[in-house]
């Protein structure tokens, strides 16, 4: 559990000088402050050097609240004009009464493990030249650089206040959830750590959150709610392939999942795994799950301006409604939320593309037991076409290029939502299991976070061309 530190008066305890790194096989966690991605600029530099984008799932190209700040949907990771790494440097054993005084100096960071009401471990940790650190979280203090809270279905967020402003009392994301450490030299390998530093430079373990010693004689342990990651099989853009899904602790340590995800007992060691992250890697902070996209990985994802290219061959090529002959259109990607009066719409179950119509409509159990009738949009609805009954919605462009697999044609869309991109875009994330809650996982749209429903979790689009 991350609590606030405190600002008493130093007491130096007994000390223990530290190996280079709390994890045996990687660089030890570095620290990050609260920056703009825009100072990684330096002079005479013609491009800055970046590590990365984290993309939320479930927003499709921004918040519903609009992208400001430190909170938004998408957020690139730069090299910094300078390095803001930590790593260990002294152990110290203490008396836990005495644990305050000791984290007194704000301009040291430290990592407190409090193992019972009168003995606590606490880690100092040094400047790190050579890498820089981005901290992930809830909270909206500066030394956050990247504010996430939960996504509900549909690409809501809750508690919708911008930056600043109030936020969700269920959210189960913390406030310092996790962060991300960056090698400042080629290949730029990012690695995952959980827990972030609180605004005096602090991470508390308290006496009830699942902690250890380990085989080095040093200190390790979890967050409440856990950081989970999932690398992707094989590689993400070429043969997208789920993982499975682990368990990342403080020191960046690689462990099965816990039974439930705030149980004490931490699950097995996994040794042969990492911290690293990969194209296409998964953080799931429990409320809310990042994509991490290497520059590389991007490279094959659609552009805003691709897509909009895209969007215009649709409509270029006039499909009509083959009952009522009148020409779809998709509307403009900034159009995400009012339905247009061209704007086509899809039997699910069999994928033909109609405009739309008030008639045709399955009363659902549900709706007729409660006495009333669904909604047209999400009732069940008779094709005219083949007579495949299901749902009818409409169609909407995934507008977040970076949940793209490939640059390919929108001809598919996933069910039951009606976002649509290309078929090997709702292939992949057809096959990937997203947490949900405490221990469920279910396959979801990745552009508003519904759960995907049928054999596969997806359609072919099947549009009619114009008459003429």
């Amino acid at each position: 559990m991350v609590l606030e530190g405190s600002s008493e008066a130093l007491c130096p305890p007994p000390s223990l000088e530290l190996r280079p790194s709390c994890n045996k096989s990687q660089p030890s966690p570095p620290l990050g402050s609260g920056s703009q991605p825009n100072e990684s600029l330096f002079p005479g530099d013609k491009e800055p050097v970046k590590y990365g984008e984290l993309i939320v799932l479930g927003h499709n190209g921004s918040l519903a609240s609009g992208d400001k700040g430190r909170r938004r949907s998408r957020l690139a990771l730069y090299k910094r004009p300078k390095a803001n790494g930590v790593k260990p440097d002294v152990i110290h054993n203490v008396s836990t009464p005495l644990v305050s005084k000791a984290l007194s100096n704000k301009s040291q960071h430290s990592i407190s493990y409090t193992l019972s009401r009168s003995h606590s471990v606490i880690v100092e940790y040094t400047h790190d030249t050579n890498t820089d650190m981005f901290q992930i979280g809830r909270s909206t203090e500066s030394m956050i650089d990247f504010v996430v809270t939960d996504t509900v279905g549909g690409g809501q967020a809750q508690g919708g206040a911008g930056e600043g402003g109030g936020q969700s009392a269920q959210s189960t994301i913390s406030r310092y959830a996790c962060r991300i450490m960056c090698e400042r030299s080629a290949p730029y390998t990012a690695r995952i750590y959980a827990a972030g530093f609180d605004s005096s430079k602090n991470i508390f373990l308290g006496e009830r959150a699942a902690k250890w010693r380990t085989s080095d004689g040093l200190m390790d342990g979890l967050t409440t709610n856990g950081v989970l990651v999932m690398h992707p099989a094989g590689d993400f853009v070429s043969e997208p392939a789920p993982g499975v899904w682990r368990e990342i602790s403080v020191c960046g340590n690689v462990f099965a999942l816990r039974e439930t995800r705030s149980a004490q007992q931490r699950g097995k060691l996994v040794e042969n795994e990492s911290n690293t992250l990969q194209d296409g890697s998964l953080i799931d902070l429990c409320g809310a799950t990042l994509l991490w996209r290497t520059p590389a990985g991007l490279r094959h994802t659609p552009t805003l301006k691709q897509l909009e290219s895209l969007r215009q061959e649709l409509n270029a090529a006039r499909p009509q409604c083959p009952v009522g002959f009148n020409t779809l259109a998709f509307p403009s990607l900034a159009q995400r939320a009012t339905i247009d009066k061209k704007q086509p719409w899809v039997y699910m179950h069999c994928g033909h593309v109609h405009g739309y119509h008030n008639w045709g409509y399955r009363k659902e159990k549900t709706a007729a037991g409660s006495g009333g009738t669904a909604p047209a949009s999400m009732s069940e609805r008779e094709c005219p076409m083949c007579r495949r009954v299901g749902p009818y919605v409409p169609l909407w462009l995934g507008c977040e290029g970076g949940l793209y697999l490939d640059a390919g044609p929108p001809t598919h869309a996933f069910c039951p939502c009606g976002h649509v991109c290309s078929e090997k875009t709702v292939q992949g994330w057809s096959q990937i299991p997203l947490p949900h809650g405490t221990h469920a996982f279910h396959a979801a749209c990745p552009f508003c976070g519904t759960w995907l429903t049928g054999e596969q979790g997806y359609v072919k689009l099947i549009f009619q061309g114009p008459v003429d």
